[in-house]
């Protein structure tokens, strides 16, 4: 009975979901959530190209194989997805129009690697996600250059 007069309040008076990161007042951005998430599809990117399929029809090899591949491409997906998350935020919410002043080919910089986050997504193409990783160097470069900073490139991989 409880549970159903919480649900009747609750229905009448709904709240907005709240997002988080970004468009509030904090002013804390980084493009090392991207690097990271980038590196993982790099990563799984090279797992998948390394592995190889069972020779022989044993059922639990190829369940193995199977479930191991299918967890590459898990979380190539999702890293990729993250990756161009990250990416949107530091476009839309951290760069202004001054931004482009310095440097032209903003736009055309996060759209291509936007366009390489979903390429790494629905491919297992080692380059495209190697292209990933350099564009997300160059907005990293950028966007330290921005704060009028020469933070040091570093991988974790």
């Amino acid at each position: 009975m409880l549970r159903s007069v919480f649900s009747a309040i609750f229905k009448r008076l709904p709240a907005d979901s709240a997002q988080a990161h970004c468009d509030g007042p904090c002013g804390v951005y980084d493009p090392a959530s991207a690097r990271i998430a980038a590196e993982a599809v790099l990563s799984m990117t090279k797992k998948l190209l390394a592995m190889a399929p069972p020779t022989t029809n044993d059922p639990s090899a190829w369940a193995e194989y199977n479930n191991t591949f299918s967890r590459y491409v898990s979380v190539k997906e999702e890293q990729a997805q993250e990756t161009k998350k990250e990416l949107l935020i530091l476009w839309t919410d951290y760069f202004k129009p001054e931004h482009l002043a310095q440097f032209p080919d903003l736009h055309d910089t996060f759209w291509k690697a936007a366009k390489l986050c979903s390429a790494s997504k629905v491919n297992i193409d080692q380059s495209k996600a190697e292209d990933l990783l350099k564009s997300v160097e160059k907005i990293h470069n950028m966007f330290w250059k921005s704060k009028g900073r020469a933070d040091a490139w570093v991988t974790a991989s």
